[in-house]
């Protein structure tokens, strides 16, 4: 296990009693819901969620988020992190453009968390969070370099180097999905809109049609694990990582498109690189609250 990452098994409910273990709040801001929990270094507290208020004002989600901190609350909490899916002015915690709430153009996050909890606040995008989820707790313990993709919806990244989250000067490093890709971007492709991008299906009925051994349906997933494949080979040009994580919706369908991915994988020039690259998917539950927790470990190197 590398030193650098001193994370043992999650064990779930409860906080841990290791001494000297700094506890704290993760906040995954979603779509629909916020998540949280007291995370330690070993363990996942118990979830509190509550459904959003995703249309409503700025002040209807702040109120959202506080009563989720405010349930969690306790003596010895160390600080809060919270992932939100928007550009992260990271020093100043300024939260822009957030997805699916369309009142948060621009929210000074940060500040209004410390004011009404004095406490240490850390926000980050969740993409970014993702990766740290993975590297503390997940398929990344013990690597020193890794990206994680998350394959949802859209196409995030998330770059660990060196034991570090790299998140670029404006919080944009690792947006693999807006890189220009065939007429589009690579997200247009490689995210489980393919489907109805390019083919007018619903992603979900095509999933289950594959998984039945529906011959249509499995090649549009052979199609798309070219475009991951190609996705992968830009992760592999640009950072060079030891391992990349796969997460989100789409990764749940690897057994489906894992052959072709690794075909175009195999067409990258450095054919050493490709032997010795390492493609996880995720099976880290939570990885949005975990990740949000870990980015108080991560300020600490």
């Amino acid at each position: 296990m590398n030193p650098a990452n001193p994370i043992g098994p999650l064990r779930s409910p409860g906080i841990a009693s290791v001494p000297g273990s700094p506890v704290v709040i993760g906040i995954d801001l979603g779509a629909t819901n916020i998540r949280g929990a007291v995370v330690s270094s070993t363990t996942l507290g118990a979830i509190t969620s509550i459904r959003i208020h995703s249309d409503g004002a700025v002040e209807d989600v702040l109120n959202d988020i506080y009563q989720v901190v405010d349930t969690l609350l306790a003596p010895g909490i160390s600080a809060i992190g919270i992932g939100v899916p928007s550009v992260v002015d990271v020093e100043q915690g300024i939260v822009y453009d957030v997805t699916f709430i369309p009142s948060w153009k621009e929210v000074p996050l940060k500040k209004l968390l410390e004011t009404r909890y004095n406490l240490p606040i850390f926000v980050n995008n969740d993409a970014n969070c993702f990766a740290l989820g993975e590297y503390y707790f997940g398929k990344g313990r013990g690597a020193s370099s890794l990206v994680g993709l998350t394959l949802g919806t859209g196409l995030g990244g998330g770059i660990i180097i060196h034991d570090r989250l790299f998140e670029g000067y404006n919080c944009g490093a690792g947006e693999f999905g807006c890189l220009p890709y065939r007429d589009e971007t690579l997200e247009y492709y490689c995210s489980g809109s393919f489907f109805k991008n390019v083919y007018n299906l619903n992603g979900t009925a095509v999933y289950a049609a594959a998984r039945i051994g529906d011959e249509g349906a499995l090649r549009l997933y052979a199609e798309l694990g070219t475009y991951v494949g190609d996705a992968i080979k830009t992760v592999m040009y640009t950072y060079d990582p030891e391992l990349i994580v796969l997460g989100g919706s789409v990764s749940q369908a690897y057994d489906l498109f894992q052959d072709t991915m690794w075909s175009a994988i195999k067409t990258l020039f450095f054919t050493k690189s490709v032997e010795r690259i390492r493609i996880e998917t995720s099976n880290l539950e939570n990885s949005g609250i975990l990740g949000a927790a870990a980015l108080y470990y991560n300020a600490q190197h």
